[in-house]
């Protein structure tokens, strides 16, 4: 049995096209990766830290945010600067130029999660900014403003004698 000539080209342009199609999707697949880490975790990822797409999370050092229009550059510490372990935490200089400005949560002692490249200079260059402001979403503490006072059980009676009036309080009342 002999392959026509219009056979044999559908089966090589098919062949082109799924070959383009799995090359596009192996090569996409490692340039869509981003791997989140932490602070104290980029110095020990050697050459790795500088070649690839990263997410670094940390905690915005108050008082270090720099605005440039859209762009923003800032320092970001492993810990919250309220943590006693803050003074020992490692920190990193981020410097953020992406499309739109920072969000609203990102402020002094923001937990922030920045998306880029980490370069030879230290430098974390960010293409995207996430935060949320810790503080915000804590439940309060039992002395914080805005908190009610925590209400107690009532006393438990001896129930001895029925109260004055209906024995069981829960039981509707007889119409009269």
């Amino acid at each position: 049995m002999k392959i026509s000539g219009n056979t044999l080209r559908i089966g090589i342009a098919t062949a082109v096209i799924l070959g383009t199609v799995a090359w596009l999707a192996f090569t996409g697949y490692g340039a869509g990766k981003q791997y989140l880490v932490h602070i104290s975790e980029l110095g020990g990822m050697g050459d790795k830290a500088y070649s690839r797409q990263l997410r670094v999370d940390g905690f915005v050092i108050p008082g270090s945010i720099e605005h440039d229009g859209p762009h923003v550059t800032f320092m970001m510490n492993e810990f919250e600067s309220h943590s006693p372990k803050a003074p020992e935490g490692r920190l990193l200089k981020v410097v953020y130029k992406g499309s739109e400005p920072p969000p609203d949560t990102f402020k002094d002692d923001a937990q922030a999660v920045a998306a880029g490249t980490y370069g030879r200079d230290g430098v974390f260059h960010a293409t995207e900014l996430q935060a949320k402001c810790a503080s915000k979403y804590a439940p309060a503490g039992p002395n914080q403003p805005g908190t009610k006072p925590a209400m107690t059980a009532p006393a438990k009676s001896n129930a001895s004698a029925p109260a004055a009036g209906n024995a069981n309080p829960a039981s509707p009342k007889p119409a009269a």
